[in-house]
């Protein structure tokens, strides 16, 4: 069996594979270069941010039970909305722009 003085050979009967040496080479480690901004890389958005939000009322139309989603876009607040009046049929639903009502469901009148 020939052997090379820089590898490490197990025979069969300790089971382990043959290992072979490697060196370790200095160049681009992804840990060692700067960090480039990712375009995909926002920092978290504060409330103030995200002013579309669509509620969940109580049973009395007197106060917010639940905020069900809080977006920054029109389109997926009211993506929101509409899923929202799917999923709470009978229940008072709004979708507000800041303070004002972009739109309502206001479930089965009683």
């Amino acid at each position: 069996m020939h052997t090379d003085s820089n590898a490490l050979q197990c025979g069969p009967a300790t089971g382990l594979a043959q290992i072979y040496p490697y060196s370790l080479v200095s160049g681009s480690d992804p840990e060692d270069e700067p960090h480039k901004p990712d375009p995909f890389d926002r920092p978290a958005a504060g409330s103030e941010d995200l002013p579309y939000k669509v509620e969940l009322w109580d049973d009395k139309k007197q106060r917010v039970e639940q905020v069900l989603a809080v977006t920054a876009n029109g389109s997926i607040g009211y993506a929101a909305f509409y899923a929202a009046t799917r999923e709470y049929p009978d229940r008072y639903v709004m979708l507000r722009h800041r303070n004002t009502t972009v739109a309502r469901w206001n479930g089965p009148q009683h």
